[in-house]
């Protein structure tokens, strides 16, 4: 067998262990709060950690990237749609990046 074959096999039995294994575990309702509002904020935080590095390399200058994200927290703290703060991330993003590249 070749070596990949079993890297993936591998990789196929933690993916399964890591989702089934909780299932078969626990099966009464958990009562402890710390471990409920743990796990209430972990999709969060996983999203999160995934998203962050991403926001910060999308575009060619850091400054626009941090600006994009800026009105992203403005606006979502405002409560406005999702469709509202990609797009004025995404054009402030944008306008900092034409002007950072035509200008200075």
């Amino acid at each position: 067998m070749s070596r990949i074959y079993v890297y993936i096999l591998l990789m196929a039995v933690v993916t399964y262990a890591i989702r089934a294994l909780p299932l078969t575990l626990i099966r009464k309702e958990i009562k402890s709060t710390f471990i409920r509002s743990f796990l209430y904020y972990v999709p969060y935080a996983t999203l999160a950690a995934m998203t962050f590095p991403a926001i910060l390399g999308a575009t060619d200058y850091m400054l626009s990237a941090i600006v994009g994200f800026a009105v992203a927290i403005i606006l979502a703290l405002c409560n406005r749609s999702l469709i509202t703060v990609a797009g004025c991330a995404c054009g402030a993003a944008f306008i900092v990046e034409c002007i950072y590249r035509y200008v200075i």
